[in-house]
This record gives C-alpha cells, structure tokens and sequence, in this order.
C-alpha cells in the first residue's frame, strides 16, 4: 500500500515539511510518480523502527490483529450501504447522505463533516487501480470509536479524478469510508487494501454482485487477515 506525503504527514502526527525533511537528510524511502511524492508502507515501517520511532508508526504495520474494540468493516459497510448505478455526477450529494448516517455523532457535527466534502481538494480519492479509488476527507478527526462509516459505491458512469489511477483505468468503484479517528483513518485504509487482495471480494465488486454475497466476502476476507495475523 502507498501512501501520499499528505496521508503520511498525518499518521505520524507531523507537519509535511518534517516528511520532506525526513527525505533530504534522512533517507525516508519514496517514489516520484509524475510529481508526487509516494510513500511505502512497509519500507516506512522497517525506516521508522531503525531510528526509533516503532512505536509512532506501529499502526502502519502489515498484517496487524484487529483489536476486539475495532469495529469490523463489514457492520461499517452495512450502516454505510452499498449503493448502485450512482451518477459520476452525483457522488458529492451521495457522500453527504452517507455521512448522514454516521453513528454516535451529533448532527452539528455531520453538518461540519457535510461542508468539508465540499471543499476544493476536501477529498483524498486513494486510488488503487482496477478501476477502483477509496474516497475519504483528506484531513479526518478525531469522532469516537464507534463513528465510523463505509460506503461502496457502483458508479454508472466514470468519474473524473484529478489524479491519474496507476493503471489509468477510469473509476467506477468507490468504497467510501469516514474514520473514528486519524490514527484508525490509516488503519482502515490498510485493512481495505488487504480486504481487496484476499479472496473474492475485488472481483465481486467489479460484477455488481448481490449485496449478501459482498457483505460474505468481506467478513472473510477478514477473518483471513485476522488468522495470517495471528500465524
């Protein structure tokens, strides 16, 4: 999984320009892909732990065991909904309904999270390729643990992103999702990208499946994840 500067500066709780800082004089590992600074998760990870700062990013961590208090991806999915031949041109109104929905939160607080969707670059798309991106607020806060929301979104048409996909597939899958917190926000992230890779769930989506089948494989390809964890 790659991370932007942006996505990276925040799960390690700093400004950019100590990111950039990391990079000249400490050799932090990155890719230049046309113009943007990415960054890999494991190669994060092994730097951040020869220089002592392991226990900053351990939430960065392949593999991780999903603590008992996290909430699982599949309750956030069925409290966000899944959501068919949706109009490229209707995402934005579309997120605001799903933040709507958003537990254990208070209605100003949706609100607030309502108008930040709708600022310029208010979205971090995280796109993954195979015609697939992971929409969420470019800057998450901090909500409760039980705040958290997932959406998936089969578009009708593609959607226009500013940022290239890696394949340069157009986008017609999103799975949208708001964090408890930012230092989960990066947690969430990660288990969507293995919950892609493992079993069924990637190809699935891309059909269109029946909502219970999607929900089946995204229950397994986390307990999947859970028992690589715990080998």
């Amino acid at each position: 999984m790659f991370l932007n500067i942006i996505e990276l500066a925040q799960s390690l709780g700093v400004e950019e320009s100590e990111v950039e800082s990391w990079i000249r004089n400490d050799g932090l590992p990155h890719l230049a892909d046309r113009g943007r600074l990415l960054f890999d998760r494991a190669q994060v990870v092994d730097w951040a732990s020869s220089r002592g700062l392991a226990a900053k990013v351990g939430f960065l961590a392949p593999e991780r065991t999903q603590a008992p208090t996290e909430r699982r991806l599949e309750s956030m999915l069925r409290t966000g909904g899944i959501w068919r031949d949706v109009p490229a041109a209707g995402v934005l109104d579309l997120f605001g309904k799903i933040v709507a929905k958003l537990p254990a939160t208070t209605p100003p607080v949706r609100q607030m999270l309502q108008q930040r969707l709708r600022l310029p670059n208010g979205i971090s798309w995280a796109l993954v390729g195979d015609r697939l991106a992971l929409p969420h607020l470019r800057t998450p806060i901090a909500l409760g643990r039980d705040a958290g929301i997932l959406a998936l979104v089969l578009l009708r048409d593609a959607l226009a992103v500013n940022e290239p996909a890696p394949d340069k597939q157009p986008v017609t899958r999103l799975l949208f999702f708001v964090a408890p917190s930012p230092r989960v926000h990066l947690e969430i992230l990660a288990r969507l990208s293995t919950a892609l890779t493992r079993g069924t769930l990637r190809q699935l989506i891309h059909e269109g499946a029946a909502d219970d089948k999607i929900f089946a494989a995204v229950v397994a390809a986390e307990n999947a994840s859970q028992k690589a964890g715990g080998a």
